[in-house]
């Protein structure tokens, strides 16, 4: 019998996949409306995204609406096995990782590690309504906010995605980091209603 995380897998991202243009593009700016809409958003300086890939939400709309105080990073993967985080703006110079994904071109001393971060927009492939994400399986994520595991926020940890990626149940492991928060085009799931 296959592994059931990784037939959810397969199947969130045919779904994904298979969202027409015009539904990414209104997707994108109902998803930035959402995330700058959340309570702790207010108060996060450093923020990160990622670059979509393979059908995933974009945040270029999210991107470009963040206030100008704030520092808008992209993940770079680190010789640790964990994520490092780049100051990234548009035309900055980009270098790509050995999945594929551009990353920041940035010397080494201008990477912030997770624990520095204050709000961190993850992509996923499914997530179920007590907002636990399976995604792409390789870890980095969980390995890089494991911390989180016996600390409270900040860095929140929001996941995104299109609605179509809701599940009843995500099968979870020991080593899930959970999510604070997940937003999608059409609604916002909370683990935990957030203390004003």
């Amino acid at each position: 019998m296959a592994d059931p995380r990784r037939r959810l897998r397969r199947k969130a991202c045919d779904l994904r996949r298979g969202i027409a243009p015009q539904q990414r593009i209104a997707g994108a700016e109902a998803l930035a409306a959402r995330l700058l809409g959340l309570p702790f958003a207010p108060s996060a300086v450093r923020v990160a995204g990622y670059w979509a890939m393979d059908g995933e939400i974009a945040l270029h709309a999210w991107q470009m609406r963040l206030p100008a105080e704030v520092t808008y990073c992209l993940p770079v993967l680190h010789e640790d096995q964990r994520l490092r985080f780049a100051p990234w703006r548009p035309g900055g110079s980009l270098t790509t990782n050995r999945f594929g994904i551009p990353e920041p071109a940035v010397p080494d001393d201008a990477l912030l590690a997770p624990e520095a971060m204050d709000l961190v927009v993850v992509p996923l492939v499914a997530f179920d309504g007590a907002c636990n994400r399976l995604g792409m399986g390789g870890g980095w994520y969980d390995r890089s906010f494991a911390f989180r595991g016996d600390r409270p926020a900040p860095p929140w940890l929001v996941g995104v995605g299109f609605s179509v990626q809701q599940v009843d149940e995500v099968p979870t492991e020991p080593w899930d980091v959970p999510l604070d928060a997940v937003c999608t085009e059409r609604a916002t799931h909370f683990r935990e209603i957030p203390r004003e």
